[in-house]
């Protein structure tokens, strides 16, 4: 007499077969997915290929490979979609037939000085404009104002200096020139180091009108100097309103990149009344009064040491002065 064990198990045995038969079988039988290929560069309306570019373009067709566009494999790239005909539009079939020359064919070359900046823009934004330091490309000072191109700044066939933070400058300086004597003096952000590049601090396809990367100087500034940032219990008027109110952030002959030394700098906007001026000069007595010590080592540094902002909650009539 069979158990109720013996016949329970059997039929878990039978279950189990069933299964791993209708696996295996159907991994056999079914048909296989087929293994995904890269797409091979598609060229419109049969223009040629790089390779057919390379017999008169030989140099610019092999640097250009080995840029970020020439990227074959990525559908993202000029050589992913239309190749060298996504940005030098024209005939390119009428181009090769014809045996080249400059202009046959219509042919466009970014690099002439002919065609007006904002056409040669319009092509790079054909793939750029869904970026979203690009959206206001239009209406930032180097588009609206210099008139300037993608090209004016950026090399295409080649290694493109304004991607890499040691050689970023190089260009910049190409148009700004007083910046570029700043930042060769004493005081100065490490930007010659390639610790810090140009575009940390500016976004050049941006519509502010200081061209920074955040929405004000003082967020801009705060993203590394957050210590400044606060909120203090004694806020410094200064600091939450322009950083470059006080300093000089591509370079200055003077510490802390201050655009002049102290007290000259802060009676600017504070008045001698509380510490009077005096000519400079050597005091002729002992004397702690601020109206008798001259200019001998009179900096504002030196007793309101937390200039940016304080925290003192001292009940004193000078606890708000920036002192420790």
């Amino acid at each position: 007499m069979v158990s109720r064990g013996t016949v329970a198990g059997a039929r878990i045995l039978a279950l189990a077969a069933a299964t791993l038969l209708l696996y295996f079988g159907n991994a056999v039988i079914a048909p296989q997915p087929a293994v995904a290929q890269a797409k091979p560069a598609t060229f419109a309306s049969g223009a040629p290929g790089p390779e057919v570019c390379a017999g008169c373009h030989e140099d610019q067709v092999k640097a250009f490979l080995g840029t970020k566009h020439g990227t074959k494999v990525d559908p993202r790239s000029p050589m992913g979609g239309a190749g060298c005909t996504t940005c030098h539009t024209g005939d390119a079939a009428a181009h090769v037939k014809a045996g080249g020359g400059k202009g046959v064919g219509g042919m466009v070359s970014l690099a002439a000085k002919s065609i007006p900046a904002e056409d040669k823009n319009g092509i790079c934004l054909g793939c750029h404009q869904g970026d979203p330091q690009r959206l206001h490309w239009k209406d930032s000072v180097h588009a609206s104002r210099a008139d300037l191109a993608c090209t004016s700044c950026h090399t295409l066939h080649s290694r493109d200096k304004v991607r890499e933070k040691i050689t970023q400058p190089e260009v910049c300086f190409a148009c700004h020139k007083e910046q570029r004597v700043q930042i060769n003096k004493p005081a100065r952000h490490p930007i010659l180091e390639g610790k810090v590049s140009c575009a940390d601090c500016h976004n050049v396809h941006g519509n502010n009108p200081k061209q920074m990367a955040r929405g004000s100087v003082v967020e801009t500034c705060y993203s590394c100097h957050m210590e400044k940032r606060g909120p203090f219990v004694h806020n410094h008027q200064p600091v939450t309103e322009d950083c470059t109110i006080c300093h000089q952030p591509h370079g200055s002959t003077i510490a802390n990149l201050l655009k002049s030394r102290p007290p000259f700098l802060c009676q600017d906007c504070h008045a001698s009344g509380g510490h009077p001026t005096q000519m400079a000069g050597l005091p002729d007595a002992r004397a702690t009064s601020p109206s008798l010590l001259g200019t001998v080592g009179r900096g504002c540094l030196n007793c309101h040491t937390n200039i940016h902002g304080s925290n003192s909650t001292e009940n004193r009539a000078t606890s708000g002065r920036f002192r420790r």
